[in-house]
């Protein structure tokens, strides 16, 4: 068995941008994490927590790719004495190094604005009390037939894709529940991209308080896409009365009794799309300097999110969490946020040498020349995406699922049915 410091080596050299030792000690500095002097000591421990999250690895597959002779018991009880505080403190610090390392786009792409986009998801975990209790499960299972599911609220920097923030809520939350805390790490002029849901009086009125802007699609309840209006007009958002619950009385008592916004109708003429006219809703209200095309091209980058999410849903495995605690549900999320920014990092760098747009490049390669290369290895030239716009497909699936029935009762219901006493296994 190879020495830690040796296993350690390949992760260290790829983390040191991003992850620097002296950026983990300062933050247990901080927070004041302490101890006796151990083998899995703060540091050792969060590598392992981004190489388990690396590999998307169970905790039996964790001593194979670290090379260190750990058990799953070492690493949970390791794992447990870090807060969750340090997690998220690690993640937001790791994103922000990596936005603020990033060049970006010619500032006068969005007129000088920066812009986010924002979407919601979520993601499943094991089946067990605590985790039922705390996120809940979708509520067409019956219980014990289903998996814990929490609601995922995500901010992405455009067109670098790095995720700013992740905050993980139970599955019954509205995507604005947690949007006015990703506003912390925008900073005034700055663009909100995102869906319908985020088109709301309380939240365009608490973007423009802040002195930011948003570009969302016009929320339903107005019924703005069964009008045939202008192709784009001034249009006054009066106060509901009922504040949203997710808001504090305070700061909805604060928000101005009307406001102006400027509705644009865009028509969309490529095959294979569900929508063909689409009304946007933004507070960019000067037309000279914000045209139209300029806000449905805005609009249109909100499609990256849905990318992003699938490459950290999809290809890094975020979908189904393995930790069976919140505390560990939590921090596998930052770790996993963590090391879909470390990949982002590499695809900017491999699209800087290799002159392409960084969503022209490979996220599988990039992530695939993490998992495996030596400690030495240079950046090799990555797998460039074939640029093909207007590319739809149907949404069917071709490979038929096994046909087995689905679970529609409790375990011990089925064994019971089957003559297996509870509590005994079919060995």
């Amino acid at each position: 068995m190879v020495s830690l410091h040796e296993a350690l080596g390949r992760i260290k050299s790829d983390l040191r941008a991003a992850v620097p030792e002296e950026l983990i000690r300062r933050l247990c500095g901080e927070l004041d994490i302490t101890g006796r002097n151990r083998v899995l000591t703060p540091v050792v421990t969060t590598y392992l927590a981004l190489i388990r999250a690396l590999h998307a690895a169970p905790l039996a597959a964790l001593r194979h790719h670290s090379g260190v002779d750990v058990s799953p018991q070492a690493y949970c009880q390791a794992i447990a004495r870090l807060p969750v505080t340090f997690f998220a403190r690690l993640q937001r610090a790791v994103a922000d190094g990596c936005h603020a390392a990033d060049p970006g786009p010619s500032p006068h792409l969005w007129n000088g604005h920066r812009l986010f986009l924002i979407d919601g998801s979520s993601f499943s975990m094991p089946d067990t009390p605590a985790l039922q209790a705390a996120f809940g499960q979708h509520g067409q299972q019956q219980a014990g037939c289903g998996f814990p599911t929490a609601h995922l609220l995500i901010q992405f920097a455009a067109p670098s894709g790095f995720a700013l923030q992740a905050i993980a809520a139970p599955l019954r939350t509205h995507d604005l529940a947690h949007a006015a805390a990703t506003h912390a790490t925008l900073r005034p002029g700055d663009v909100l991209v995102g869906d319908r849901a985020f088109g709301s009086y309380a939240h365009l009125a608490t973007l423009q308080q802040r002195g930011l802007h948003g570009v969302f699609r016009a929320h339903q309840r107005r019924g703005v896409h069964r009008q045939r209006g202008p192709r784009e007009r001034l249009v006054t958002y009066a106060k509901p009365r009922q504040k949203p619950t997710w808001m504090p009385a305070a700061d909805y008592a604060a928000l101005p009794a009307a406001l102006v916004v400027r509705e644009v109708r865009v028509t969309l003429d490529e095959p294979g799309l569900r929508v063909r006219d689409l009304v946007l809703v933004t507070t960019l209200l000067d037309a000279v300097r914000y045209p139209a095309a300029l806000i449905a091209a805005m609009f249109g980058v909100r499609w990256n999110a849905e990318v992003n999410l699938r490459h950290l849903k999809q290809t890094l495995g975020l979908d189904v969490l393995r930790s069976q605690s919140v505390a560990g549900v939590t921090k596998e999320l930052h770790a996993f946020v963590i090391i879909y920014n470390l990949v982002r990092r590499v695809l900017a760098e491999a699209a800087r040498r290799q002159r392409v747009a960084p969503d022209r490049v490979s996220f599988v390669d990039a992530l695939r020349w993490l998992r495996h290369a030596r400690p030495d290895d240079p950046l090799p030239v990555l797998v460039v995406v074939p640029n093909r716009p207007g590319r739809h497909q149907p949404r069917v699936k071709k490979r038929r699922p096994k046909s087995y029935p689905l679970m529609t009762r409790p375990r011990h219901e089925l064994k019971r049915l089957l003559g297996i006493p509870c509590g005994r296994s079919l060995t």
